[in-house]
């Protein structure tokens, strides 16, 4: 075997994706079941909120990602059959106080966004509460409905006789010979079992940290709690994804309206709670009023993955000669995912990387 990702999460499915592609021999450990943890959780939204507040490293990433998922997602449903409901809605942000700054990293970093008063504002949103003097337009900022990209990836690996992947298969072990990673000891339905690859790619969202402590490396990588609501009706009553004092909310193509999200630094409980419900619905009710009364479908919650500074490590590991990692996306693990695992596949197959490497490297967070 030529590669063993730990992780089935976008990022781990997405690299898996792009090494197969590339002819290598792929097997996938996911503890659970694919895509169940942060990268279902999450809303989908194909841009970091408010960019211009992130550091340089990831807007280049999410630079590449975006121009590159709507070709993915004709891609996936052209292999599987499954649509991923890629979906240019545009992004709309209201009363940032920041304005400057953002169309300045806006003409810096080429991306669409224009200024706009009330009038735009009503015209384009007509069902939002009163009051928003003036907003942020970006109208090529899309969302994607993140199961069903899960779902896609699944079966277009699936599909590939040079992948496989073991789903209930825990990692309690990585053994080590001669600064290198010799096996993967895991959990499985039918006893402990042993894989050896010639390379070990770590790629488990929040718990890539517990697992690199496995060798002595401390991958600071904390689990960050962010909890969300679903309303349903027949058509979105928005046509674009609207974010406000760090709320948004998200149209789906059938009629699904997802809200969020909180910020909990609660280590790894993924309870829903019902103080978030009611922060999550209070913020819902003043971004659009008629909500009032209307009882949300479903709350849950997942763990985001966050390295310092929300800069993720792409690259080999110290002291390791085949022992990699692509994890600490923090709240924008589905916006950077096909440019990480892009990335980290150039590196590990030794062709051009996409963009500068450097920033991602272990040591320099």
């Amino acid at each position: 075997m030529d590669y063993l990702i730990i992780g089935a999460g976008i990022n781990g499915l997405l690299l898996s994706r792009e090494l197969a592609i590339a002819d290598a021999q792929v097997l996938v450990l996911e503890k659970g079941a694919c895509c169940r943890e942060a990268s279902w959780a999450g809303g989908g939204i194909v841009s970091p909120l408010y960019p211009w507040r992130y550091q340089q490293p990831v807007t280049a990433l999410a630079s590449w990602a975006q121009d590159f998922y709507p070709q993915l997602a004709v891609a996936l449903q052209e292999s599987t059959g499954v649509d991923p409901e890629f979906s240019r809605t545009g992004l709309l942000m209201l009363d940032a106080a920041d304005e400057a700054e953002a169309l300045q990293w806006a003409h810096q970093n080429s991306r669409r966004m224009e200024q706009v008063d009330s009038d735009f504002i009503y015209a384009h949103e007509s069902q939002l509460g009163a009051g928003f003097r003036s907003g942020l337009w970006m109208p090529d900022v899309a969302n994607i409905r993140n199961p069903r990209l899960g779902q896609a990836l699944v079966a277009d690996l699936l599909a590939r006789p040079n992948v496989h992947v073991r789903e209930n298969c825990q990692v309690a072990q990585l053994e080590v010979n001669e600064g290198r990673i010799s096996s993967v000891v895991a959990h499985t339905a039918d006893g402990d079992a042993r894989f050896v690859a010639e390379n070990v790619v770590l790629c488990a969202g929040a718990w890539s940290g517990q697992l690199a402590e496995m060798t002595g490396i401390e991958l600071k990588v904390e689990p960050v709690k962010g909890q969300m609501l679903l309303y349903r009706f027949r058509q979105s009553p928005i046509k674009s994804i609207v974010l406000t004092r760090g709320r948004y909310a998200i149209p789906r193509r059938d009629g699904r309206l997802l809200i969020g999200s909180t910020l909990e630094y609660e280590q790894f409980d993924k309870t829903p709670t019902s103080q978030a419900r009611s922060s999550l619905r209070e913020s819902a009710q003043d971004l659009l009023p008629f909500l009032k009364g209307v009882e949300p479908e479903l709350q849950w919650a997942g763990l985001r993955p966050a390295a310092p500074n929300g800069v993720p490590y792409i690259g080999k590991l110290p002291d390791f000669e085949n022992f990699y990692v692509n994890a600490g996306q923090f709240r924008n693990g589905l916006v950077l995912a096909p440019a990480s695992a892009r990335l980290l596949a150039d590196l590990m197959l030794q062709r051009a990387p996409i963009i500068d490497p450097t920033p991602y490297q272990f040591g320099l967070h």
